[in-house]
């Protein structure tokens, strides 16, 4: 099959984004060039980007956790599969400042950001019960529609599109872009993350970051690298 890449652009949004994001990540705007450039390029077949669109109730946010277990970037509960009914299921999620709510400054696309060609955006992490940082699917690998999870099945668009690479970039780059790339390449698409492309809640985990995108087939790529350069060059 020919060359027929996508780009996934991930929560680009105000909340994530300094100087006044609820959770805000450091750098956060400085990538907005390289993404622009990305955007730019005739050579992706199909570009859209994502957006946490969370409940007021989600599960995650600290404030409807209670105390004194319930700091923000701290604590961690224990959350059931319950969206996928094996409540036996359990794992820990990290809690958060309350961020991105459905319909919020917080939650819109930051300004600068040309999303000019953007196809859709795929907004996930509608379930109040279950944290979804991979758009492909939440942290226990359900996908659900609508107000249950997310707003499309990525997977399905792709493949409607005939894409055989999958180009992501954004933030964060330890949290929704490294577990999207992942969802991208579980899905059977040959996946590059743009490395200069992102920025971590906490840069100092990017060593593990690459070593969980290198065994989940994952390609870490420059924006000086080839694979960059052929969706880049006329």
């Amino acid at each position: 099959m020919s060359f027929r890449p996508a780009l996934i652009v991930v929560d680009m949004q105000n909340d994530f984004c300094p100087p006044d994001g609820s959770l805000a990540v450091s750098g956060g705007r400085d990538i907005v060039p390289l993404i622009n450039k990305l955007l730019a390029s005739p050579r992706f077949v199909l570009k859209v980007l994502t957006q946490d669109w969370h409940p007021t109730d989600h599960i995650s946010f600290a404030a409807n956790n209670p105390g004194p277990n319930n700091k923000p970037f701290e604590s961690f509960v224990d959350v059931q599969n319950l969206v996928g009914k094996k409540p036996e299921q359990t794992m820990k999620q990290r809690l958060w400042p309350v961020h991105c709510v459905q319909g919020s400054k917080g939650a819109e696309i930051i300004d600068g950001l040309d999303i000019s060609d953007v196809r859709f955006s795929v907004k996930k992490g509608q379930d109040p019960q279950v944290e979804m940082y991979s758009a492909f699917s939440d942290s226990f690998g359900n996908l659900t529609y609508g107000a249950g999870g997310v707003s499309h099945s990525l997977a399905e668009e792709l493949v409607t599109e005939q894409i055989t690479h999958v180009y992501v970039v954004g933030l964060a780059g330890d949290y929704c872009v490294k577990d999207t790339a992942l969802g991208s390449a579980k899905a059977g698409f040959t996946t590059y993350l743009v490395e200069e492309a992102q920025r971590c809640v906490d840069p100092s985990t990017w060593p593990d970051v690459k070593s969980a995108l290198a065994q989940g087939s994952v390609t870490l790529v420059s924006i000086d690298g080839s694979e960059v350069r052929q969706v880049l060059e006329p």
